[in-house]
């Protein structure tokens, strides 16, 4: 039987196409109109006994007593309900008792297959991949009839998991469905070696592999008094390399310093009103110092480590956003300052009940996006790095020399970046450093935008002769919790950082030392890159390590 032309449908034992009935096929069109009717007068009752009870609430007023449009209120409610229960809860009940489509059994050319069952009966055909030159498959023969269901589309692929309880077995036969429906070959991205259980409702949805990026190590990174070895994945030649002199740089000229001078996420919803006035006076409220103890309690309410520091708002016409800004411990803290605010827009409801919220983002926060508000007001971490290079070491190490190197920077990294308008981006290449770290340990790349965001400094000290750089990185968004950092491979590189998970001790102290961490890693890179640059090594240094000397036709 050829499942990819010929798509498997449920029958009944005579071969007729098998359709379940549901009581909707049978309503007259006037049953519509009866329920639009009682679904007007169930809201509508909800809203008025809300209203009034509000009202008995404010002045007093005992809420068992009842007048005459209370009672009817009462009544209608009641009636409404009676009804669509009456309703709607038959086919509910039709529903637990009636067999879902992937329960149905199907019977054709000797398949009998009940997806509800744990174990699936093996196929009677092996299956021979026609599109890789007749091949035969890896995939277990007792899982070819699953892959059969996926590829003629009977069975969802992202229903895998939750249908075989087995999360490495979903991935297998989702990637033996890909390769079949596509034509095209994966065996060079890796099934074997990876806990899928792991990202099943976290990390990554439908899985058929994972991608293999090598890890290097940078280091020793002295850093206020600590050593650490940074992890880096990365597929760049050099880079690795590069920091890895910067911190050799570093080290020998007697560490590096680094301090914090902000921790707090952003969530910036839009809300609407029917006027510039209204839109106004809630801005007005939301900034008033005298609310904001009553916002914080409303907002806190959503996490133990969540707390709000501030809440700065911007209007655009009847439009207001309004950005939250709150601490979150050890994690990355989207999820938690999101479901504070949540909280808050449900408690300015009451005082402000035409606001219309648009999205619980209204991209004022600013995520994963360049903007200036990031830069100038900071989100996540808020660093600045520096270090003093001796004059023999900027010499010897980096092969340059301090005028050189201090010129270079304010031609390149400020002079050139704001020739070219750059927002944030007055460095070398700081995304570069930040992306390989962040991809070690676990971080959303994706934020490797704003966390980019760098000001790179240098300037001749002591007479002259030794050489000040530091790095400023006002939005460096990182978490030792959740996300990918609960993945094997990311927790290795978080535990060899020495923060891995949340400090128990301190809260949220292991998220702030991997900010400094990633700061003091980019000092390195900026050190290092420049100096190559300054020494005209750059494209010599990408020759040496960035080419390869395979012979690629010789690989199959």
């Amino acid at each position: 039987m050829d499942v990819r032309r010929r798509p498997i449908k449920p029958t009944t034992t005579t071969g007729e196409l098998l359709k379940p009935s549901k009581p909707s096929d049978t309503v007259p069109p006037s049953v519509y109109l009866t329920n639009g009717l009682f679904f007007t007068i169930f809201f509508s009752v909800m809203y008025f006994l809300l209203h009034r009870w509000r009202e008995k609430i404010r002045n007093s007023v005992p809420l068992h007593v009842l007048t005459l449009s209370d009672l009817a209120a009462v009544l209608s409610l009641i009636a409404s309900v009676v009804y669509l229960v009456g309703f709607f809860g038959i086919e509910f009940l039709q529903s637990i008792f009636r067999p879902s489509p992937d329960s149905w059994e199907i019977e054709n050319d000797n398949i009998n297959i009940t997806m509800d069952e744990p174990m699936i009966k093996p196929c009677a055909h092996a299956f021979m991949d026609n599109n890789n030159n007749n091949k035969p498959s890896t995939i277990d023969e007792d899982d070819q009839e699953i892959v059969n269901l996926v590829v003629t589309g009977s069975l969802p692929s992202y229903a895998l998991e939750s249908k075989l309880g087995d999360c490495k077995r979903a991935a297998a036969i989702r990637r033996e469905a890909l390769e079949r429906i596509t034509g095209k070959s994966l065996s060079g991205l890796p099934l074997e070696g990876f806990d899928y259980d792991s990202i099943l409702g976290q990390c990554c949805e439908m899985p058929v592999g994972y991608v293999q990026i090598p890890v290097g190590i940078a280091g020793p990174l002295l850093l206020n008094g600590a050593e650490f070895s940074v992890p880096m994945a990365t597929t760049e030649g050099c880079l690795v390399a590069s920091t890895n002199r910067g911190c050799k740089a570093i080290y020998v000229s007697g560490g590096a310093t680094c301090v914090l001078l902000k921790d707090g996420m952003t969530r910036a919803p839009v809300v609407r009103f029917g006027t510039v006035k209204r839109a106004a006076e809630l801005k007005h409220f939301l900034e008033d110092p005298l609310n904001f103890d009553t916002l914080a309690v409303v907002f806190n309410k959503s996490s133990r480590f969540g707390r709000l520091q501030s809440v700065k708002c911007a209007i655009a016409g009847k439009n207001l956003y309004v950005r939250f800004c709150c601490s979150t411990g050890d994690a990355m803290g989207m999820n938690m300052v999101s479901k504070g605010v949540q909280n808050v827009l449900d408690f300015l409801h009451s005082d402000f009940p035409d606001m219309d919220v648009m999205g619980i983002s209204g991209n004022y926060c600013s995520d994963k996006k360049p903007a200036a508000i990031n830069w100038i007001e900071g989100r996540g971490k808020s660093v600045v790095c520096e270090a003093v290079i001796k004059e023999e070491v900027v010499q010897k190490v980096l092969k340059t020399t301090v005028a050189a190197l201090v010129e270079l920077n304010m031609l390149k990294n400020l002079t050139g970046s704001a020739m070219a308008g750059a927002l944030g981006g007055f460095n070398a290449h700081a995304s570069n450093i930040v992306s390989a770290v962040y991809l070690a340990t676990g971080q959303d790349p994706a934020q490797n935008v704003e966390s980019s965001h760098c000001i790179t400094m240098m300037e001749a000290v002591n007479d002259g002769r030794d050489l000040h750089i530091s790095v400023t990185m006002p939005s460096i968004e990182v978490g030792t919790v959740g996300g990918g950092t609960q993945l094997a491979s990311q927790s290795a590189c978080l535990n060899l950082l020495s923060v891995k998970g949340a400090s128990k001790d301190e809260p949220g102290s292991n998220a702030r030392v991997l900010a400094t961490i990633v700061a003091g890693s980019v000092l390195a890179g900026e050190l290092s890159l420049m100096s190559a640059i300054s020494a005209g090594q750059l494209v010599k240094s990408h020759m040496k390590y960035n080419r390869s000397t395979r012979d690629m036709s010789k690989l199959t």
